[in-house]
């Protein structure tokens, strides 16, 4: 027996311990989480497909001719807009996800297991870029059909889409610190709607600010939704300076520095 004994403790000491994942494949899968929720409930890919839709047509048609003369000279100067305010509205999903994870007990269940505790939220941002992606394609495909030409050519378009990325990832930040404090997905759903619209329509996205009483001029100018719609233009344009590109990364940056560490702690601090 003793023999037995020693030779089991001997091959189980041997035997090599599981690591536990670490923090990029816990990412990854939740990422992949988030991808496969989407597969099995496509209507949450609604706002991706609907909101480029009816802003670039919607808004071309209807203002174009009056605002611009022509609706094809409108196009130009309107679809790097309509290309912002559609991805930043699909950024406060991120947070209506992570709250119904949290209200429904979903996040506890996560919390309890040996991973890398960020990779939930982290994993869910990167999945939500698929949507950010497409809602960009949406945009663009849909305003080249419509006439679309940028001087800036497929260089200028990609850099804008890449700068758009980078902002919507900083900007989900806020919507999972919301998403970890609201009461319900439909609660935070209302705020996002309530917060994002005055600040998208009270930019330059539509109408030149030169245009504007003076001070609703100098509130459009201060809003940071205008300089980002700017600096898309330029890009698309081929005329943008690093200054135009570097403020708007400083931006995306200073969003995430504060909203990602509350996040974090708003995550580890529930119960």
């Amino acid at each position: 027996m003793s023999a037995t004994t020693t030779q089991s403790a001997a091959a189980s000491a041997e035997t090599p311990t599981a690591r536990p994942p670490g923090a990029l494949s816990t990412s990854v899968t939740m990422g992949y989480r988030a991808l496969l929720r989407i597969r099995r409930a496509p209507e949450q890919l609604a706002d991706a497909f609907l909101l480029p839709v009816v802003f670039t047509l919607l808004f071309t048609y209807l203002f174009g001719g009056a605002l611009a003369g022509s609706t094809s000279g409108y196009l130009q100067d309107l679809l790097p807009g309509t290309l912002v305010m559609t991805v930043l509205l699909v950024t406060a999903f991120a947070g209506t996800i992570l709250n119904a994870d949290a209200t429904q007990g979903r996040l506890d269940r996560f919390r309890a297991l040996p991973i890398w505790q960020p990779s939930l939220i982290v994993g869910g941002l990167i999945g939500d870029a698929g949507r950010y992606l497409l809602a960009s394609a949406m945009v663009i495909g849909l305003g080249m059909v419509m006439g679309f030409r940028p001087e800036g050519g497929v260089a200028g378009v990609a850099a804008g889409v890449a700068l758009i990325m980078v902002f919507a990832f900083s900007v989900s930040w806020i919507w999972t610190t919301l998403g970890l404090v609201a009461r319900s997905p439909q609660s935070l759903s209302v705020l996002s709607f309530v917060v994002q619209f005055p600040l998208l329509f009270a930019s330059n996205t539509f109408v030149d600010p030169a245009t504007m009483p003076e001070w609703l001029r100098r509130l459009v100018e201060l809003n940071p939704v205008s300089h980002l719609v700017t600096t898309e233009r330029l890009l698309m344009a081929g005329t943008a300076g690093p200054a135009d590109v570097a403020g708007v990364l400083l931006g995306a940056a200073a969003i995430t520095v504060v909203f990602a560490p509350l996040t974090m702690r708003l995550y580890r601090r529930r119960a």
